[in-house]
């Protein structure tokens, strides 16, 4: 173990499962204290237990990133407790696909409030503390990392708005990117391929067996994967940026 994050604070969002989960244990390896959000407590409550038998640090913090009110009380509640913030990685999302000519507008509402609107809240709350961390850290960097997917690449029949979302915060982190780069904030993207996660558990069984017949035989990433890619990027020297980590299944064409 390395603990090259000892003495910062990160804060995970979508922690309770899969890519969020995989990403605060490794984080929290680094000798990050971990802060756990998601709207899951129960979840949140068992993995903040592992992460410390481990011999990390971790809080866990119920919330719901799409709801600015508690995206902006979350991010304070862990300042508040933690001392400041110096990493932030927004993983919350979800996945709803189908034609664009028959999807029902709920759901686009609810993957834009999401996959969207989460990331914004809890981005623009935390980057005053996230400068203010920078500014007197021995590693004198801070860092946001965004989530996203090889949808935010390559648009394909079905994913019409989760794509809309994926390039979307792919937009928002460059901007952002060239925002702050004289506070010695980074702004990181990893857009994970097909990762083995709960992401189709909210599919319909046959979205999900057309999922399968995209990629027969494939062997799926799992979510530690992904937390390498993360882990990789904010663990680099204060003089270099890793903006943007691309990582797909071996087999994955698109």
């Amino acid at each position: 173990m390395t603990r090259r994050l000892k003495a910062t604070v990160a804060l995970v969002t979508g922690a309770s499962s899969g890519i969020g989960e995989a990403t605060a244990i490794a984080l929290a390896a680094e000798g990050a204290t971990v802060a756990l959000l998601a709207r899951r407590k129960d979840r949140l409550d068992e993995l903040s237990v592992r992460i410390q038998s481990a011999g990390g640090t971790a809080l866990a913090v119920e919330a719901d990133v799409s709801d600015q009110s508690q995206a902006a009380a979350a991010v304070e509640q862990v300042v508040e407790r933690l001392g400041r913030l110096d990493t932030v990685v927004n993983n919350a999302g979800l996945m709803l696909i189908g034609p664009a000519a028959d999807a029902d507008p709920a759901d686009w509402d609810t993957m834009l409030s999401v996959n969207v609107a989460g990331l914004l809240y809890v981005t623009r709350a935390a980057l005053p503390h996230l400068i203010a961390a920078a500014a007197d850290s021995p590693r004198g960097v801070a860092d946001v990392v965004n989530i996203s997917s090889t949808a935010g690449r390559v648009a394909r029949p079905g994913t019409a708005v989760y794509s809309l979302t994926k390039f979307g915060v792919g937009a928002f982190s460059e901007a952002v990117r060239q925002e702050v780069l004289d506070k010695r904030v980074r702004v990181g993207l990893v857009e994970p391929g097909t990762v083995q996660t709960e992401i189709v558990n909210n599919l319909s069984a046959a979205d999900r067996e057309a999922i399968e017949r995209r990629s027969p035989g494939m062997v799926k990433l799992e979510p530690a994967d992904i937390a390498d890619a993360v882990t990789y990027m904010v663990t680099r020297d204060r003089r270099v940026a890793v903006n943007e980590i691309l990582v797909r299944s071996a087999e994955q064409t698109w």
